[in-house]
């Protein structure tokens, strides 16, 4: 337990003198409100290039289990 706490505060003394970089966080609102069409197409957008690729495979399973040179049990 004793390397424990000391190898703690080797980390600690180290990270101690690290500079950490101010993030830039700002409460304004957005500059460029996004209109409700735009929206609604960046979010099919991410659902289809999301979900699509995904939902294919589900769709075509079967086809996959029983093409030649799958596993055979």
């Amino acid at each position: 337990m004793p390397a424990l706490n000391g190898s703690f505060n080797l980390l600690r003394a180290a990270m101690r003198h690290q500079i950490i970089p101010k993030a830039n966080i700002s409460s304004k609102p957005a500059k460029h409100v996004l209109s409700t069409g735009e929206q609604v197409f960046v979010m099919a957008t991410m659902f289809v290039t999301i979900l699509g690729p995904s939902g294919w495979i589900l769709a075509h399973l079967e086809d996959y289990k029983s093409r030649p040179g799958a596993a055979q049990e």
